[in-house]
C-alpha cells in the first residue's frame, strides 16, 4: 500500500498502486516528446488525456532540465505553465508545478497547483515558505550540479549515503518550518548527476530509503530516461518504454509510493498485472 501524499486540499495515495504523476512538458525542447505539447492547448489536451488514463496528479513543467539544457527566463516559464495549470485545475485535475524558481511556484500555486516539484531540493527558503502559505505539498529532489553540467562527470564516494544525507536535510528544513511530513515527497533524482550505475543503486535502495524516511512518500522519476538505454544488454535504438515499465514495477514491488511517468496507461496496466501475479490484488 502506498503512503499518502498531502497536496493542498487533496490526499493522494493510500491504495495498492503507487501514485502516478503524469508528465506534461509545456516546453519546445523536452527530451522525450520533442515539443509536441509546447502550446497551451496541446499541453492541456495531453494533461487531460493522462488524467483520463488514470493519473493521480499531473506534473506540469515549463523548463527543460534534460542534461545539457539551458535556463529559460522566469517570464517565459510563467507564460508556459500558468495557463496550463489554471486550465487543468479548473477541470478538477490534481496538478503539481515542476520548477526550481520561487516566483514561478508562487504564481502556479495561485493558479491552482497543489504541489511544487523542486529539482533543487527546496534549498531556497522561499520555496518552503510558499508551501506553508498555500498549504501545498512538495517534492524535494537531489541533483548533483546543474542541468547544463550534471552529466559531465558524476562522482560519489557512496551515492546512496550522499543522496540520503541531502534528502535528510531537506526533511529537517521542512519539519522545522512546521509542515507535515506526509506533505513532502523525497526523490533521489534519477538521471540528475548520476551514471547508469548510480541510478541502478539508488533504485535498488528504495526499500532502505523508505525505512529511513518512514513518514515521507518516496518518489521516483525513471520514465524513458537515458540510463535505461545505457544498461548492459539493452539494444541500440530502444524507445525505453519496456525498460521504463520494468523499472516502475521493480520500484513498486520495493515500496515506491510515487512514480513520475510519461506513459500512464501502460504503467498502470503493468502495475496491475504485477499486483495480480503476486496474488494480492
Amino acid at each position: 500500500m502506498s503512503r499518502i501524499w498531502k497536496v493542498r486540499d487533496r490526499t493522494l495515495g493510500g491504495g495498492d498502486l503507487p501514485i502516478l504523476c503524469g508528465i506534461v512538458n509545456a516546453t519546445p525542447d523536452s527530451f522525450f516528446d520533442g515539443g509536441r505539447h509546447a502550446t497551451t492547448e496541446a499541453a492541456v489536451s495531453h494533461g487531460l488525456k493522462l488524467w483520463e488514463e488514470g493519473a493521480d496528479q499531473l506534473d506540469v513543467g515549463g523548463e527543460s532540465t534534460r542534461p545539457g539544457s539551458s535556463e529559460v527566463s522566469i517570464s517565459q516559464e510563467l507564460e508556459r505553465v500558468v495557463p496550463v495549470i489554471a486550465a487543468l485545475a479548473a477541470c478538477g485535475c490534481a496538478v503539481a508545478v515542476d520548477t526550481r524558481h520561487p516566483e514561478v511556484a508562487r504564481q502556479a500555486l495561485a493558479a491552482g497547483a497543489g504541489a511544487v516539484n523542486d529539482i533543487t531540493g527546496l534549498v531556497q527558503p522561499p520555496m518552503i515558505a510558499l508551501c506553508r502559505e498555500f498549504s501545498a505539498g512538495a517534492c524535494a529532489m537531489h541533483m548533483q550540479g546543474t542541468p547544463r553540467t550534471m552529466q559531465a562527470a558524476p562522482l560519489y564516494t557512496d551515492v546512496v549515503a550522499e543522496v540520503g544525507q541531502f534528502l535528510s536535510e531537506a526533511s529537517e528544513r521542512w519539519q522545522e518550518a512546521g509542515l507535515p511530513p506526509e506533505a513532502l515527497a523525497l526523490d533521489p533524482g534519477i538521471g540528475f548527476g548520476k551514471s547508469a550505475g548510480h541510478n541502478h543503486r539508488l533504485i535498488a535502495a528504495t526499500a532502505g530509503f523508505r525505512a529511513r524516511f518512514p513518514r515521507h512518500p518516496w518518489y521516483l522519476g525513471m520514465s524513458r530516461k537515458s540510463f535505461i538505454a545505457r544498461t548492459e544488454g539493452i539494444p541500440e535504438g530502444s524507445d525505453r518504454l519496456a525498460g521504463s515499465l520494468a523499472a516502475a514495477v521493480a520500484a513498486s514491488l520495493s515500496g515506491c509510493d510515487v512514480l513520475r511517468v510519461h506513459d500512464v496507461a501502460a504503467t498502470r496496466e503493468a502495475l496491475l498485472i504485477a499486483l495480480a501475479c503476486r496474488g494480492t490484488s
